[in-house]
């Protein structure tokens, strides 16, 4: 980690050094050493769960939701699947290499474009702690050095991650700095981050449209920004609707602050009187705050529903709430999807 005697930009230039020489390495050399990963997460599971634990005290202490504890808490079978997700991506074919585009000019001259590591990747993101090991394992299958930024919030957990998956990649004979974690400090350190030209070569933000903002005003290094997650459903007139509860409840409910969970609910007009009443008791009933349009309240009048707002539309809640309407056809659906 990054410290008052070990500064961002030294563990970038660390890191930068390290890409090089694990750039050129076999495929042989980084499945061993993300199969060492694997085994280290297994072996330290009781480690990783007290620094969580911790974390998980913080957090209610600090207000946290539900919904974002859960999307911090760590128990035996996560850990088991980050894991087994290491393990699945040391199977994957190495993308190093991998020639993907050629041809032959008439002089006989032969031209190929050919996959090669990008160099260093910094991954910035917030409480997920399985990212700190889902990140890490991507980019060091793919070649490239690593500098992971995660959140205050688990400060515990992405220390002891980071020191099991470093610990085991550098005793499988990576180069030293093929991985690292920075302190989550401040916004100021956030920028120096995102200031690393020439040093990092690409940062991927995993989190909300906060971190995204604060990025995009500091940022000189190139950034890949990925889609909010406004996942929506739509409930078509020949649904079968007892199916449609069930995989509205589960979209819903079961992990509320993941991004794929869903955020919206369109109901086509003719079976909304039938429909509505059923899923919104239920979700009502199961904690979720709902915000609906005029149809959808005037076919749910016991059911407690704040008007929708055109913020509404555009939010991506990762919480216990959500936004119902109801729409003509199929057509107006995807329109209001789009």
């Amino acid at each position: 980690m990054a410290s008052a005697t070990v500064s961002i930009t030294e563990v970038c230039a660390t890191a930068q050094r390290a890409s090089r020489e694990l750039a050129t390495l076999g495929s042989e050399v980084k499945n061993a050493a993300l199969h060492a990963i694997a085994a280290a997460l297994t072996e330290a599971t009781p480690e990783i769960l007290e620094a969580n634990a911790r974390d998980l005290e913080l957090g209610a202490e600090n207000g946290l939701s539900a919904a974002l504890l859960d999307r911090l808490a760590l128990d035996a079978g996560r850990i088991a699947e980050m894991a087994a997700g290491v393990r699945a991506i040391a199977a994957l074919p190495d993308p190093v290499g991998e020639v993907i585009d050629g041809s032959t000019f008439p002089n006989g001259l032969r031209m190929r474009c050919v996959r090669v590591p990008l160099g260093v990747i910094a991954v910035v993101y917030e409480a997920r702690p399985n990212v700190t090991i889902d990140a890490a394992a991507l980019c060091l299958k793919s070649g490239n050095a690593v500098v992971l930024r995660g959140s205050s919030a688990a400060t515990h957990s992405n220390t002891v991650l980071a020191g099991v998956a470093v610990a085991a990649a550098d005793g499988a004979g990576l180069p030293r700095g093929s991985m690292a974690l920075l302190a989550a400090g401040d916004r100021s350190e956030l920028a120096e981050l995102a200031g690393q030209t020439g040093v990092v070569d690409l940062i991927i933000p995993r989190g909300g449209e906060g971190l995204k903002a604060a990025l995009k005003e500091v940022a000189t290094v190139p950034v890949i920004y990925a889609a909010s997650g406004n996942n929506h459903v739509y409930v078509d007139a020949g649904a079968d609707l007892a199916d449609a509860l069930a995989i509205v409840l589960n979209a819903k409910l079961q992990r509320p602050a993941t991004c794929n969970a869903a955020e919206k609910l369109l109901v086509h007009h003719s079976v909304a009187d039938t429909f509505l009443p059923t899923v919104l008791a239920a979700l009502s009933e199961a904690g979720v705050t709902l915000h609906g349009d005029e149809r959808v309240r005037a076919a749910a009048p016991g059911i407690a529903l704040d008007a929708v707002t055109e913020a509404d539309w555009d939010t991506e809640y990762l919480a216990l709430e959500m936004a119902v309407g109801v729409v003509d056809c199929t057509a107006d659906a995807i329109a209001h999807v789009n």
